[in-house]
């Protein structure tokens, strides 16, 4: 067992079995990022390798014994394991320890019902957690027994979890058909813009790898920086003009990490799908991690998950200032590094962006003779950066779209 001591509210320890199927310790400082960042204190935690779960508790007997007598020398009021647990594994760990426990999905629905904003966040947020309770409602031991009991409470609230399935099952349906407003909305927006023949670029990545740093970078975009997990849910667009001329539309998208709930995949979809609508995705990591490789492979499932694998990927190696661990990274193809927080390789990102875009729009310069003037209104209808009359007619520096151009070929400069 590990100690380290902070200045935080709820005193919580963390647990996790290890049978072999994934990074353990990984996963388990993950779980301590995420524990603090649902605003606990992580005195300690251990984790147990065997080749297959206890039935009745998930851990062995002995180990919650020591577990039990550790929370009560050191004020645990919280045990949060790294598994998912059944109702019965939660009632006997905490008949077993006598401390409220909750599992490493109750934690991070906990988190997103925290920091959710829009309406739509809070409606998916909701959703997820009543589908994640309505199997769990009986046998859910002292974790109904406080109302407003701390982490593991918020959201939808213990009073709506503790009424019948029926109620709760008419509660998923209405928010199902709000989510789906929501999403037809979502649609109608970006075919819009496919039909005016905007451009997207979607940042996607790990969760805290700073891809809100890199939106405020790109646009002054103004979105929240925490150096916490999901400190960005809702997704945010903003216009970005690339040295080219071209304008892109640049969306923020909600962050991922290991073992993501599927209720959270579902009920975010919408959000997630974000990605699916982008012309260029940007997978951004936090280069200066160890774990850096495999947190572009979380991403890449996901993505492949949401159809979105025969997009064009740059895999963007963020905090660069900081020291990497290159070797990792040998098998990425096109990447680039840079520090969003420095602007260390920003001009870098922007060229290879441009590269990826489909050709869809040129910067030019051309001369319009003052006889055919009546051309300029195919040129306005792209960006015009700048102009002036001169003596043989108007001189133009603009970003036109590629299927004006045929007709202005013979006055570019």
């Amino acid at each position: 067992m590990t100690v380290n001591k902070t200045d935080k509210t709820e005193r919580a320890f963390l647990f996790a079995l290890d049978t072999g199927d994934y990074d353990a310790d990984a996963s388990i400082e993950e779980l301590t990022a995420l524990a603090q960042t649902g605003g606990a204190e992580v005195i300690s935690y251990a984790v147990q390798r065997r080749a297959a779960p206890v039935a009745a508790t998930l851990l062995g007997k002995g180990l919650l014994e020591e577990i039990a007598a550790f929370c009560q020398d050191h004020d645990i009021d919280l045990l949060i394991a790294d598994n998912e647990l059944s109702p019965v594994q939660i009632r006997n760990i905490e008949n077993l320890t006598g401390v409220r426990t909750i599992d490493r999905t109750t934690l991070i629905l906990d988190i997103f019902a925290a920091r959710a904003r829009s309406n739509e966040g809070k409606l998916q947020v909701e959703l997820a957690q009543l589908q994640y309770s309505l199997p769990r409602l009986s046998g859910k031991g002292t974790a109904l027994s406080r109302l407003g009991g701390g982490i593991g409470t918020r959201g939808p609230g213990e009073t709506k979890l503790e009424t019948d399935r029926r109620h709760i099952r008419r509660r998923i349906e209405t928010l199902r058909r709000e989510l789906d407003k929501v999403e037809k909305r979502r649609e109608r927006l970006h075919e819009r813009r496919r039909k005016n023949g905007a451009l997207c670029v979607a940042i996607v990545g790990y969760t805290n790898a700073g891809k809100s740093t890199l939106m405020n970078r790109l646009t002054d975009a103004g979105v929240l920086e925490e150096d916490k997990l999901f400190a960005t849910l809702d997704p945010t667009a903003r216009r970005l003009l690339l040295p080219n001329g071209q304008p892109v539309m640049l969306v923020d998208t909600v962050g991922l990490v290991r073992r993501l709930p599927h209720q959270l995949v579902e009920a975010f979809r919408s959000t997630l799908e974000e990605a699916s609508w982008a012309d260029v995705l940007l997978n951004v990591c936090d280069a200066a991690d160890e774990d850096c490789a495999e947190q572009i492979q979380v991403t890449q499932r996901v993505l492949q998950d949401l159809g979105c694998g025969d997009k064009p990927v740059i895999n963007v190696l963020n905090k660069c200032d900081k020291a990497l661990s290159p070797d990792s990274l040998d098998f990425l193809e096109n990447a680039v590094r840079i520090s969003a927080l420095t602007g260390e390789g920003i001009d870098g990102l922007l060229a290879a962006i441009e590269a990826a875009l489909p050709l869809r729009s040129r910067r030019v310069q051309l001369l319009i003779p003052f006889d055919r003037l009546g051309l300029v209104s195919a040129v306005r209808k792209g960006t015009v950066h700048s102009e002036e009359y001169r003596e043989d007619g108007l001189w133009l520096d603009a970003t036109v779209a590629v299927d004006e151009l045929e007709k202005l070929i013979d006055y570019i400069v």
